[in-house]
């Protein structure tokens, strides 16, 4: 009796640990091959293809650690949806789960798919060329299209961020500004301006209808918030930096002061920043841009923005520091300095000349 209450307790303990192995295989099996893993791996399933049938490939490609545990969890948790013929992005990263979904889902990649990625503080010259070089329009397609009134007119009628200040002819580029910096997926090559442009504007809508009250009660229109947002992008680089310089814009425009910015000097002229120095003419040249000219730009703001603004330097314009400076400089690292008058903006641009930290 003794010895066969010891066989079964042995028998039990026996398949106690077999149940465990078998648990502890199944959840290694079913796991990711490499949670770290950022990389995808484009996975193609054609036309006579099961689940089943692919799991040489999936095991090959370091997709699966286990062919047996895959075809377990096929028995266990039967897919409802049959595979579409295509490319998938699978990941290392996945689990099994997640690749059975994954391929469950009909979602393959369109091998002819363009991806466009719109960097923040981009110029419409900029944005052109962009969609030049990726699509299979010229710049003439570009160019036509902002200037397309009835166009411009369907946007004022849609977008309720956009008014007839676009429609102004001393306007360089009309949607400068309304396109909001991002990665853009498109169908093909052969994806229209106007299809590129309602996808940056949808996002652009998107990105500022949590901040549209606080716009409306700024006591400025969006057009003007887009304009001082798309100066404080390119004239600071990190958060704190932005919110102080647009305090001192501020504090310019209240005190009936230019904002003397040098890129809207730079944009008036047409030149990219960085390409060369400004002649004296340029820098003094009046046009509706022009920050920099001679009085002619006291309390006044750009006809339009330089840019098309981070949702940062938005931020930064819709929530600035109250500061009591009226001026700033930054030095050839980036580093920004503040000042409260003309004289002392003056000796630091001196300062930084001597100390070889000017541009």
């Amino acid at each position: 009796m003794k010895a066969l209450k010891l066989i079964a307790g042995v028998v039990v303990s026996l398949a106690i640990i077999v149940l465990i192995a078998g648990l502890c295989l199944y959840s290694y099996g079913t796991s990711a091959y490499n949670k770290n893993a950022k990389d995808t791996i484009a996975f193609t399933v054609s036309n006579d293809s099961t689940y089943y049938s692919i799991v040489n490939d999936l095991y090959d490609t370091k997709l699966i650690k286990s062919k047996f545990i895959y075809r377990v969890y096929l028995k266990l948790n039967p897919p409802h949806n049959t595979m579409k013929a295509g490319t998938y992005n699978l990941s290392q990263s996945m689990n099994l789960k997640e690749i059975i979904e994954t391929l469950g889902s009909g979602e393959v990649i369109n091998p002819n798919e363009v991806k466009i990625l719109f960097q923040e503080g981009l110029n419409m010259r900029s944005i052109t060329k962009l969609i030049v070089s990726n699509t299979n329009n010229t710049e003439e397609d570009v160019n036509t299209l902002l200037k397309n009134k009835d166009y411009l007119k369907d946007l004022i009628n849609t977008y309720w961020f956009i008014d007839k200040s676009i429609l102004n002819e001393d306007i360089y580029y009309s949607l400068e500004g309304y396109l909001f910096p991002n990665t853009y997926t498109f169908e093909n090559k052969d994806v229209t301006v106007k299809e590129i442009f309602k996808a940056m504007l949808d996002e652009t809508e998107k990105q500022l209808e949590p901040f549209k009250e606080k716009i409306e009660k700024s006591g400025y229109s969006a057009h003007e918030i887009l304009t001082l947002a798309s100066i404080v992008e390119l004239e600071a680089v990190s958060t704190d930096d932005r919110k102080e310089v647009a305090g001192i814009f501020f504090n310019r425009l209240k005190n009936n002061m230019s904002l003397g910015s040098d890129v809207t000097t730079y944009y008036g002229a047409k030149i990219d920043m960085g390409t060369r120095d400004l002649y004296q003419s340029e820098i003094k040249a009046v046009n509706a841009y022009n920050t920099r000219a001679d009085s002619a730009m006291a309390g006044k703001l750009p006809i339009g923005p330089i840019c098309n603004p981070s949702l940062d330097a938005i931020k930064a314009v819709l929530e600035p520091n109250k500061t009591n400076k009226y001026y700033f400089v930054a030095d050839k690292n980036g580093k920004v300095y503040y000042m409260n008058t003309y004289q002392e903006h003056e000796n630091k641009i001196a300062e930084l000349k001597a100390a070889g930290l000017w541009f």
